[in-house]
């Protein structure tokens, strides 16, 4: 992973709020070990019981569209996410994305589904993680989102518990997810580590989450976490 800084904003300029960005290996989805430049915005509305960001709820400084865009150039990767928190908890996040997609970049953002997506750049790709009830923010799913997704878009799903997964099969079904996105993505929750600011999260074990996608032969892509396996999973910037 590669570490940068996060510079302060000229005064009168397009500024987004930013926790973090780096250069590292993409961990999930269908880009999962690809090189990616990432930007991780600050600010989220909800409150996950399994969250592992929850450094970026308040952590961050501005920074201009202009300037991470340069970033993005100088480092030279074409693979850029938009990630949070909850990316679009920003309003100019949607005018950074479109200038990465102008300047030829590959984008993709995950977004908890929460906040409508249908003003992105339609250049942009969307992974968008709907809330199972083990989550706590089940609730805060705004299921018109749904109509807006594409082939190229991907839905998530942590899975905490057996009735996480029950009620992801029949929002699969219900909303017929596998012939709408490339990808419906189903990952294993992990373990809260002790004195995480949200805790709740006991974890699911993947090789049970395996056992029930084999047997019910579900059309869906497991994944792991792969930034969580090559660096210690509390490591930040990865």
């Amino acid at each position: 992973m590669t570490a940068l800084s996060i510079q302060q904003a000229e005064p009168g300029a397009a500024t987004l709020r930013i926790n973090e960005i780096f250069h590292s290996i993409q961990g999930e989805g269908l880009r999962a070990g690809e090189p990616c430049f990432f930007i991780r915005l600050s600010g989220c509305p909800l409150r996950c019981t399994w969250c592992d960001t929850a450094y970026a709820f308040r952590e961050g400084a501005p920074r201009t569209i202009e300037s991470l865009v340069q970033e993005a150039r100088r480092v030279g990767c074409p693979l850029v996410q938009v990630t949070g928190g909850e990316p679009l908890a920003q309003k100019s996040c949607l005018t950074l994305v479109h200038a990465l997609c102008d300047a030829g970049f590959t984008v993709t953002m995950e977004t908890s589904g929460a906040l409508d997506i249908s003003p992105l750049d339609p250049r942009c790709i969307r992974i968008m993680d709907l809330k199972c009830p083990a989550s706590g923010e089940s609730h805060r799913n705004l299921w018109s989102n749904v109509a807006h997704l594409c082939r190229r878009d991907e839905v998530k799903f942590v899975i905490a518990d057996r009735g996480d997964y029950e009620w992801a099969k029949a929002r699969m079904k219900e909303h017929a997810l596998v012939d709408r996105v490339a990808a419906v993505l189903m990952s294993a929750a992990w373990e809260q580590p002790r004195g995480a600011e949200i805790a709740g999260s006991a974890g699911l074990s993947a090789r049970d989450l395996a056992a029930w996608i084999l047997a019910d032969g579900l059309p869906v892509r497991m994944q792991t976490q792969l930034h969580k396996i090559i660096w210690d999973p509390q490591t930040r910037g990865v």
